[in-house]
């Protein structure tokens, strides 16, 4: 009896994939916080919000290399890139919280700001990479009928992660006391050690699934995505690139829209708002795709809202007259295109190239995600330094002109997307089915 019940957990699709891909992607998710303390980290240490919010780009930027140049080995092995993920962004996490408290002791110290550089950007950037790569193709060979459900439901975790872990932080830093940030930092390193430790014992790949090792089965990633025109795959990592860039653009600056508004009371409730929508969308749309014959039209629904939304906005010049509802539903929908991108990219790609090779293909693919951490959220700060000027609206100190010029350039690069998405993107069945090997 005892081996019947042992036998039914280690073979139980939710135990082994949905659980554990859950736990790493809702610790994994809480990098999106970083902007909800940059501006207090850098008066701790004595540098403005503008130099320490590099650490988050750096944090996406390293996501995106570490998942391309260590997809083969996620590959090959989740169990030891799992673990790398765990110790990596754990105890990136702690040292971030050595920087910050360092640079506390030691004012306007270069050190402390690279090592929090180092630490939040490049090592838990590698724990980003692999963590998030690590559950994807585990979780689309066990659901082998639903993939895009599984994946969305993992990926929303990391959408929700921000949503949940918010108040926590706030809360943390309220009960520690002015100056110790860092302390918090501290504490939730073991938190999220933790999570992902768990996270990494239960994740394992279903017993009939054996990885290609031939020459003949494993094909180079090259000749893979040869099996179609490369332009096939240069559309999708493209339209992808760019949905995150239009995302980020927004989402960076959606704080300062909601004050431009007059709802700066209302900025906690309304970003939680936003992170549901992003975590909605990753699975909402999702388990759409899954009932689509071309997981591609998801994109295109996704680039469509975006372009009617944004347009809408654009043309009433909605953020300075201040069209509350519209703006809100354009940021809301915004958050849940973008999810929705992310939770919809392995499936597509595992539509069009195979199982076989996933993992390194979806890691190239993130690589997207990394030049879109540097691009998105520095193009629309260059964009609202350089157009209009700082304003007292709402007893605030916005800049509406300049929030409402990025959606000039987010506009034209969704039309781009949608371009991409409709002539460049092969048409390819969605048949739910993992091949076997």
């Amino acid at each position: 009896m005892a081996n019947a019940k042992t036998g039914g957990w280690r073979t139980n699709k939710w135990i082994r994939a949905a659980i554990p891909a859950l736990l790493l992607h809702c610790s994994i998710g809480t990098v999106y916080c970083w902007s909800l303390f940059s501006e207090q980290i850098g008066k701790h240490i004595g540098f403005s919000k503008g130099a320490t919010e590099w650490a988050f780009s750096f944090a996406i930027f390293f996501l995106g290399m570490s998942a391309a140049f260590l997809g083969n080995f996620v590959e090959k092995d989740i169990h030891k890139s799992s673990l790398i993920a765990t110790i990596c962004f754990a105890g990136g996490m702690a040292g971030t919280g050595f920087f910050i408290w360092y640079g506390g002791m030691h004012q306007h110290s270069l050190l402390a700001l690279i090592g929090i550089y180092v630490c939040y950007g490049l090592i838990m950037g590698i724990g980003l990479g692999t963590g998030y790569l690590s559950p994807v193709k585990t979780l689309m060979l066990w659901f082998k009928d639903q993939k895009g459900l599984a994946t969305g439901l993992a990926v929303a975790g990391f959408g929700a992660a921000k949503a949940i872990a918010s108040p926590i932080m706030e809360g943390l830093l309220s009960g520690l006391g002015e100056g110790a940030i860092y302390k918090m930092f501290w504490i939730l390193a073991a938190v999220y050690f933790v999570m992902m430790f768990v996270g990494h014992l239960l994740l394992k790949k279903p017993s009939d699934w054996h990885e290609p090792t031939s020459k003949e089965d494993k094909k180079s990633i090259i000749s893979v995505l040869k099996l179609k025109p490369m332009t096939n795959y240069i559309g999708i990592w493209l339209m992808f690139y760019l949905n995150i860039t239009c995302g980020l653009a927004l989402i960076s600056q959606e704080k300062y829209i909601f004050k431009a508004l007059g709802l700066a009371g209302m900025v906690g409730i309304l970003s939680t708002c936003s992170a549901i929508f992003n975590a909605g969308g990753r699975l909402g749309f999702s388990a759409a795709a899954d009932k689509c014959k071309d997981r591609n039209s998801v994109f295109k629904l996704i680039f469509v809202i975006s372009i009617v939304l944004t347009a809408a906005v654009v043309l009433t010049q909605g953020i300075v007259t201040g069209s509350v509802v519209l703006v809100i539903a354009l940021i809301m929908m915004v958050n849940a295109g973008y999810g929705g991108g992310f939770s919809n990219i392995p499936t597509l790609l595992s539509d069009h190239y195979g199982m076989s090779n996933i993992s390194a293909i979806h890691g190239i693919t993130l690589s997207a995600w990394g030049f879109a951490g540097l691009t998105g959220n520095q193009l629309a700060a260059w964009i609202v330094s350089k157009f209009g000027t700082e304003v007292e609206l709402h007893g605030n100190m916005v800049n509406p002109t300049g929030y409402q010029t990025v959606l000039y350039v987010t506009l034209v690069l969704y039309i781009i997307s949608l371009v991409l998405s409709m002539f460049f993107v092969q048409k390819s069945e969605n048949t739910g089915e993992v091949p076997e090997h």
